[in-house]
């Protein structure tokens, strides 16, 4: 493998490790619908400001959404529309698995 091969690998798995959690995952979810501030984000996960603000900034570093101030607010939108095809993947390959489960069973 070479260098550039590496680094481009290293850059995928960051990407998909931002989104390796639930509550991320939900928040790529509401941010494909519309803008939204942490404050409108917060009772969806039923969690505090902070820990969805570090949810929120870890998909920002990765480049997956981004942000900007107005006033006292943050805004949030996703910048990355083309993941929500990788996510109906994924979900093609879960329903595989249980209904190959099922047929198991």
């Amino acid at each position: 493998m070479t260098e550039q091969e590496q680094l481009k690998l290293n850059a995928r798995a960051a990407v998909l490790k931002a989104l390796a959690h639930p509550t991320r995952l939900w928040l790529v979810e509401q941010l494909q619908q519309q803008e939204r501030c942490v404050c409108e984000l917060t009772d969806g996960v039923n969690a505090d400001i902070s820990t969805v603000s570090k949810h929120l900034s870890l998909l920002r570093q990765a480049g997956i959404i981004s942000s900007r101030r107005d006033g006292k607010q943050i805004y949030y939108r996703l910048e990355t529309p083309c993941l929500l095809k990788m996510l109906s993947c994924v979900e093609s390959v879960i329903e595989r698995n249980a209904a190959h489960h099922a047929a198991l069973v």
